[in-house]
């Protein structure tokens, strides 16, 4: 692609908006997934508006970051909203990337995008927020991080064939319907190389935290961007459908999104959970029927020939 007029321009002819330099790869034709979409459209349509600037930061962290950390990160993390003192960066469980090309989809604020660089990958973070990519590229500057975001779909991934090595999502295919998880899929083994490895977080429906917040709703269906929980067989399906081999591995239990490697950031009161969760975790590795009752899954799955 290359710029013209304040504009990206493909080969076909398409034009994508630049916003702050920012590519906006939305398609406004279709029904957006996520609320934030709307915002980044409207940003892309209205060129002569200068979108927002970014949050002010608090203690050195970015100030979009310090509001949203409880959004990305789970309820966990509530009592850190506006207290942050560093950037939560997890730990990515993937092999050394030797500069493979890393996909995230879903990045927001880009904090598995951080984790991929640090881990040797050269990362692309995708997100429909443009709130987001902009938190994003100030984060990996002041962490001099190498990474590149852009705003689009993940179901319509704005990349060539065969483009990426590994690609990564979390908490975030689980907001969608079963018919746009299909699609996003469908995009992700386009855009693999044949053998790369996707990596996707997706709740378990008889994990202990999620039946709890399913009984919390009546077990009725989910509801725009709540959650859609899912049975390790529907998991196994749905992956099989695109993708070759599949393995589904326990990312945690009792929650969905809290790392081990946050611990000492979280309130002592919740401390516990989380050592618990990494227990049983580890435990899970040789006693594979642990994996029916963890509330948060990790698929595994490779693009086959």
């Amino acid at each position: 692609m290359q710029e013209e007029n304040g504009c990206l321009a493909c080969g076909v002819g398409h034009h994508y908006p630049l916003v702050d330099g920012v590519p906006i790869f939305l398609l406004s034709e279709t029904v957006q997934t996520h609320v934030e979409a709307k915002g980044s459209l409207e940003a892309a349509e209205s060129p002569h508006i200068t979108s927002s600037p970014a949050s002010a930061p608090v203690d050195g962290i970015d100030g979009f970051v310090q509001q949203i950390i409880a959004g990305t990160n789970g309820c966990l993390y509530i009592p850190l909203i506006g207290k942050l003192r560093e950037y939560p960066i997890p730990a990515l469980r993937l092999p050394p990337g030797e500069g493979k090309r890393f996909l995230e989809i879903g990045c927001n604020w880009g904090r598995w995008c951080i984790a991929a660089a640090r881990a040797g990958y050269r990362p692309i973070g995708i997100d429909p927020s443009l709130k987001g990519i902009r938190a994003a590229r100030h984060v990996a500057r002041q962490l001099g991080v190498d990474a590149h975001y852009v705003v689009g779909d993940g179901r319509y991934l704005p990349f060539t064939d065969t483009t990426f090595d590994q690609v990564f999502s979390y908490s975030v295919l689980q907001h969608l319907s079963g018919e746009d998880v299909s699609q996003v899929l469908g995009e992700m083994a386009r855009v693999m190389y044949t053998d790369a490895n996707c990596l996707v977080q997706m709740p378990n429906r008889f994990g202990a935290r999620c039946l709890y917040h399913q009984a919390r709703r009546r077990f009725r269906p989910a509801r725009d961007f709540e959650v859609r929980y899912w049975s390790l067989n529907e998991l196994h399906e749905i992956f099989s459908r695109v993708f070759g081999s599949v393995r589904i591995l326990v990312d945690g239990f009792f929650s969905l999104n809290p790392q081990i490697s946050d611990v000492h950031l979280l309130p002592r009161k919740y401390r516990p959970v989380i050592y618990a969760s990494e227990a049983l975790r580890a435990v899970s590795s040789k006693l594979s029927s642990l994996t029916y009752f963890a509330d948060s899954l990790y698929v595994s799955a490779t693009r086959s020939r």
